[in-house]
């Protein structure tokens, strides 16, 4: 058997559909709508929130963030995905595998954290509105971006690392269309509990305990919005949180499915982790956009504005 060491750089093939390789080219087309879904609905989102000067507000800050943290993790699949649909070019390199792997999860954990921000300005805007401004000051949300992104890095580093000690000496074929950190892992013919341990923690640590808080600043908004005397104000608070827990929601339940998946689901049919991946990387990207486009009037506004704009200069 040849053994590929980490010396060799050894070269991984990806994998698309497991069993329906014969329409790949067909099963492209749902794939190449819902990238230029997510990169477009995300991008317009980006560019309203950054030129209209009623949405220089610290909600629409976090959700500027958000897509671009959507943004990034298409532009990290989208090359691997299409190139296997189109051309079937499977092989990857093992550091271009590591760059994309860490690439991936660290937009994924900056998302967790974009989130769990999301949910504190939920928080706060219910909780102490007349202090809203003096709390989320636009240097803050400045200091909360680079720390998300110092987080994801710091995490991340160490993670990435530990692969190029390993040895691969078993089958090359990964089992997704990128790559993905439990995947490599499992090719190795090195003791890899370490790398397993890491890995648990760096989940546990961001979107493990991201969702805790997030769970938690819920609980506060409930028990706030329950000391509202009006009704009409209490379904108003409300309502301004549905978008946010939708988003948790489409980002939460693939990620920890597909995790399931990677560590209990070894008898599994082989196009059950494809499927879920897929959901994983695509859905909270395409969705995002669309829930706060339709629950969000103040970004209704500026959409149509925006579109009114361009027309009357055509």
């Amino acid at each position: 058997m040849q053994i590929f060491h980490n010396s060799t750089f050894p070269t991984f093939l990806l994998t698309g559909v497991p069993g329906l390789e014969w329409a790949h080219a067909w099963i492209s087309i749902p794939f190449c709508c819902l990238y230029l879904t997510a990169l477009s609905g995300n991008t317009l989102i980006l560019f309203v929130v950054l030129t209209e000067p009623s949405l220089h507000e610290p909600m629409y800050y976090f959700l500027s963030m958000l897509s671009t943290t959507d943004i990034g993790l298409c532009i990290s699949t989208l090359v691997t995905v299409l190139g296997i649909f189109w051309l079937n070019a499977r092989e990857i390199s093992f550091n271009v595998c590591l760059s994309q792997m860490f690439f991936i999860h660290l937009f994924t954990f900056m998302e967790s954290s974009v989130l769990l921000a999301m949910a504190f300005d939920r928080f706060v805007a219910i909780s102490n509105p007349l202090r809203y401004a003096t709390i989320l000051t636009h240097a803050r949300i400045a200091q909360i971006g680079l720390a998300v992104i110092t987080r994801g890095t710091v995490i991340l580093t160490p993670l990435v690392l530990l692969l190029k000690r390993l040895s691969f000496c078993r089958s090359h074929v990964l089992h997704h269309s990128y790559c993905f950190h439990p995947d490599v892992m499992k090719l190795s013919c090195s003791d890899t509990k370490i790398n397993s341990a890491f890995g648990l923690t760096a989940i546990i640590s961001t979107a493990g305990v991201d969702s805790i808080f997030i769970l938690l600043s819920y609980v506060l908004i409930i028990r706030s919005v329950l000391n509202i005397a009006s009704p009409e104000e209490r379904k108003k608070a409300f309502s301004t949180c549905i978008s946010h827990i939708t988003a948790v929601a489409i980002f939460y339940i693939p990620l920890i499915s597909l995790s399931f998946v990677h560590r209990f689901g070894k008898h599994s049919p082989p196009y059950v982790p494809t499927l879920i991946a897929n959901i994983y990387l695509l859905i909270p990207p395409v969705m995002n956009p669309i829930i706060y486009s339709v629950k969000t009037k103040q970004i209704q506004k500026a959409v149509l504005k925006l579109v009114c704009s361009k027309g009357t200069h055509i």
